[in-house]
């Protein structure tokens, strides 16, 4: 096996992403700290062609040196939007027809293995997910706006994964669910 050089690959260029189909997906940080998180963030919201990121609260924006060096230009290819307050771009998004989805441990959670796309019909399809700070995770005030919660199943002795490291594992699971 011979590894493939980065021409062979054919990406798609800024230009060309930003013109291409999107994931039906929206990216919510609420209150990440981390600008190497938020970067990471971006990059794998690149490699799935995610809708948009929505930066809130304490969560830092591009441009920034400390992000880009995570996101490795995914900061220039995904459209993001900053809101002061997370609960605003939820209910915006709520408003707008998205079915809004908190990744948090919370009573009545939904495992992501269960997750099940087929009932929000309501919703044309369009999703947004939220993740939270990475001590306090999703505030309560919005997971109390949200539609419902997922929770990725851990089977070890720590309780969270990391916010860029839950994101991707999420982000992939929708990009599967939805076949970009």
């Amino acid at each position: 096996m011979r590894k493939l050089r980065t021409i062979e690959m054919k990406r798609l260029s800024v230009d060309e992403f930003k013109e291409a189909r999107k994931l039906p997906l929206v990216v919510v940080l609420d209150d990440v700290r981390s600008l190497y998180n938020v970067g990471s963030v971006f990059r794998s919201c690149d490699a799935f062609r995610v809708e948009t990121v929505y930066l809130c609260g304490i969560t830092a924006c591009p441009p920034n040196a400390e992000i880009h060096k995570t996101a490795l230009g995914g900061e220039d290819s995904v459209d993001w939007r900053y809101f002061e307050r997370t609960e605003d771009a939820v209910r915006e998004l709520r408003r707008n027809g998205y079915f809004v989805y908190s990744i948090e441990q919370v009573e009545g959670s939904t495992k992501l293995q269960d997750l099940d796309l087929t009932h929000e019909l309501l919703h044309e399809d369009r999703y947004a997910v939220v993740f939270g700070n990475e001590v306090k995770g999703v505030k309560q005030t919005v997971v109390d706006l949200s539609d419902g919660c997922l929770e990725i199943p851990q089977f070890g002795t720590k309780h969270s994964l990391n916010v860029s490291v839950a994101a991707g594992i999420v982000i992939w699971e929708f990009a599967k669910r939805l076949e970009l």
